[in-house]
């Protein structure tokens, strides 16, 4: 009998080893054992991830590979998103601004962190990859969102936040800035002006519900 913890490992290694094909099949058989999605998700596709990311640390891994281990995750990804259950909790709701910032064009945690805000009841524009600093400003005009929330995976793109946020909150004192990546730590962000850091994607919503516990005065 395939248990939950076969499930998690297959999706795993489907993205570590970037086969598309095995990362569908995998993520059908979760839906169809009733694998939480959310779960699925987190403990076997960014499992694979994860683990991507330290051969690449390791050099055994390089730029292609990374890619490939993405669309396959992608694959995962969308089979079981519709499956992610949805969080009704009025309270957790709030308008966030989301995008990486110019210099970088990493979107898979970007693209969670979305994922995640979306099934716990927030409203996201998701401004994509590689995004121009004034472009969060101008959006932020036009929209009024409650947080602004900025990714960079790079040491070089990171210092694009740093130019960002007085700039965001220059043109509205108003707005929650919270940032996430790689080369963050909660200090560095502290530093960089931001009111919120989150180090995944579940950590986003969570960081997201304290930031908009505070701007309602709880």
């Amino acid at each position: 009998m395939t248990t939950k913890a076969d499930i998690l490992a297959k999706l795993s290694e489907a993205v570590f080893k970037f086969e598309e094909d095995d990362a569908r099949a995998a993520a059908t058989e979760a839906v169809e054992n009733n694998v939480d999605a959310s779960e699925a998700i987190l403990k076997g596709l960014v499992d694979g991830m994860q683990k991507a990311g330290e051969l690449f640390k390791q050099r055994e891994y390089f730029v292609p590979e990374i890619l490939l281990c993405a669309d396959a995750m992608e694959e995962g990804l969308k089979i079981l998103r519709p499956h992610v259950p949805k969080n009704v909790d009025s309270q957790a709701k709030g308008e966030v601004i989301l995008g990486t910032v110019e210099g970088d064009v990493h979107s898979i945690g970007k693209n969670l962190v979305k994922l995640m805000l979306d099934t716990n009841g927030f409203k996201v524009h998701d401004l994509g990859e590689d995004v121009p600093i004034q472009r969060f400003v101008e959006e932020q005009k036009r929209i009024g969102a409650d947080i602004v929330a900025m990714s960079s995976l790079m040491t070089t793109s990171m210092m694009a936040v740093k130019k960002a946020v007085p700039m965001i909150k220059s043109s509205d004192p108003m707005v929650t800035v919270m940032v996430g990546g790689a080369p963050f730590t909660r200090d560095i962000a502290e530093k960089f002006g931001a009111d919120g850091y989150a180090t995944d994607a579940v950590e986003a919503v969570s960081e997201a519900q304290r930031m908009m516990s505070l701007r309602r005065g709880k």
